[in-house]
Order: C-alpha cells, then sequence, then structure tokens
C-alpha cells in the first residue's frame, strides 16, 4: 500500500521546497521570510544573484526552486545586471521589484565595484546581502566579511583581519536606506523589507546569515546564535535613511558573546581575545547610539 500527501503549494511561496540548500541554513529562512514581506505587500520580484549558495539552490534546469524570474550572473556582475533589468522595468512602467541576492564574497569582495558604481548612481534597486562570512559555496574559504579568529579553508589558523564594515561603507554612498537584517527578529525583518519596498533608488539590507557548514555549528542553533550576535552587540540591528539618519531597532542587552563563539567550532578558544571582544562590542553600540541621537530619524 502506498500512501500519499498532498503537498499545498501557495504562488506567493518565494522558495519552493524541495530545494538543495542545508538545514539550518540562513539564507534559506531569509529567502522565505523575504517572500512572505512581497506577498504582505502584495508585490513581487526578478531575483538576480551571482555565483553564490543562492544561485545554486535553483537547482538543475529545466527545474527551479524559485517561484519567481530569477537571473544568474557572474560573480562580479550582478549589481550591474540589476541596474539594467530596472532601467527596462521603469521604461516600460512594469511592475514588481528588482533584488540582487548576494552572498558576501559578491557583495565585500568580487562585487563590490558594481555595488558601489550603482549606489553612486542611486539605481533603483534592492540589494540584498546575506553574510554568512565566508565563501560558502567554493569551499569555505575567507572572505573579507569573516571575522577575526575564525578558522576557515583559507586560514586555518584563524583570520588576523577585522570584518569589514559594509555598512558604513553603503552609508556613505549616501543611498536612501540601508538596514540590518536578522532571521532572530522577523518583525523587524519585516519593517525593514515593508520599508525598502516603499523606497525608491538604491536599498541596501545586510542579513546575518548562520551557515552551519561554514561555522561548524549545529543547524538547530542556527537562531539562537544570531540572536546572541544581536543582543551582544557583535550585529546590531539598525536602519540608515540618506546615509545620514540613524536608528537602532533592536537594543543590545549586554549579552556577553562568549556563548556566541563557544557554539561554533570555527573559532577556537586561544584565538579570541574576548576581552578585547566584549570592549569592541560596547564600542559599536556607543557610536550607533551616538549617530542615532545626533542624526535621528523622525517618526
Amino acid at each position: 500500500m502506498t500512501a500519499t500527501a498532498t503537498v499545498h503549494q501557495s504562488e506567493e511561496c518565494l522558495l519552493r521546497p524541495g530545494n538543495t540548500n542545508c538545514g539550518g541554513c540562513g539564507m534559506s529562512v531569509g529567502l522565505t521570510m523575504l517572500g512572505r514581506a512581497l506577498a504582505e505587500a502584495g508585490d513581487t520580484c526578478t531575483l538576480v544573484i551571482p555565483a553564490c549558495c543562492g544561485i545554486v539552490t535553483a537547482g538543475a534546469f529545466p527545474t527551479t526552486s524559485y517561484a519567481v524570474p530569477t537571473i544568474a550572473t557572474t560573480f562580479a556582475s550582478s549589481a550591474a545586471v540589476a541596474s539594467g533589468v530596472a532601467s527596462i522595468r521603469d521604461l516600460n512602467d512594469e511592475p514588481g521589484q528588482v533584488i540582487c541576492w548576494a552572498g558576501d564574497g559578491g557583495t565585500y569582495d568580487i562585487g563590490l565595484a558594481t555595488l558601489s558604481a550603482a549606489a553612486e548612481r542611486n539605481e533603483n534597486i534592492i540589494y540584498i546581502c546575506y553574510d554568512n562570512e565566508i565563501y560558502g559555496n567554493t569551499g569555505g574559504q575567507r572572505s573579507s566579511a569573516t571575522p577575526v579568529g575564525a578558522r576557515t579553508s583559507t586560514t586555518p589558523s584563524g583570520k588576523t583581519e577585522n570584518k569589514k564594515d559594509i555598512m558604513s561603507i553603503m552609508a556613505a554612498h549616501r543611498i536612501p536606506y540601508a538596514a540590518t537584517l536578522s532571521v532572530a527578529h522577523p518583525e523587524d525583518f519585516a519593517h525593514k523589507i515593508s520599508t525598502a519596498l516603499a523606497t525608491h533608488g538604491m536599498r541596501f539590507l545586510l542579513l546575518h546569515s548562520p551557515c552551519p557548514t561554514g561555522w561548524k555549528s549545529e543547524p538547530g542553533d542556527s537562531v539562537d546564535l544570531v540572536r546572541l550576535a544581536v543582543a551582544s552587540g557583535l550585529f546590531p540591528l539598525y536602519e540608515v535613511h540618506d546615509g545620514a539618519r540613524y536608528r537602532i531597532n533592536v537594543e543590545s542587552d549586554g549579552a556577553d558573546p562568549a556563548e556566541y563563539f563557544h557554539r561554533q567550532r570555527r573559532f577556537a578558544p586561544e584565538e579570541i581575545d574576548l576581552r578585547m571582544t566584549r570592549r569592541a562590542c560596547a564600542d559599536r553600540v556607543q557610536r550607533l547610539r551616538a549617530l542615532a541621537e545626533r542624526h535621528p530619524i523622525d517618526g
């Protein structure tokens, strides 16, 4: 006897069930949350994805795990391709968003030139970087988003350089909207996607995206890990309008970042200076509070 069950598939589902993503993948959760926010707004999108885990998600031709038009680009060109797609959309007065969905390798590093160019031109696109802090699709090499102390396939003894501050770089372009996202804070995530959808011009969103494979963590710990990152100040949740006006969305509660490092085998205890890390977290939060007080967002 064969038992079957009906799978109810919504046309509004951005990421379809049965995709090839790993268990506990923050990118998968982020795509699901993005799809819900688009559906809530009655909006849709075209995805533009460079070489990264996100394009492998689509699966093998002729099937796809994405329920929207999706364009695969070279590592360096997603923002440039998205700019062209958005220009044609606007010329034809067509509906829908053009969304770049890119990893940190294609954002912080290889794709930074075209991202900066699109930001300087204030292209009418949404750029979302799911930041898993490594080149996840090519073996887990370090990127400039990899935090200090993290062991990767190219930094087996731990990375010696600090993580690049991509949010400050994007804010310096004076784009209309930039914000950080976490899958552990769905209400904040939905608010920021809604704000981005209602804004015209270049919008940049940075999603802290746990990767159990690269982080050497348990899949079931993914959401807890990024929640700890927010609570400790390792990854603050805030937004920036026009590169000048700041708002902290979720206040750090002063949680100790030690637990965050302890639950990931990519960090060797002897490679982490907890005293310096705690000070860096406090300084980061203090700086953002000062900016939010000096240049607040009205309303």
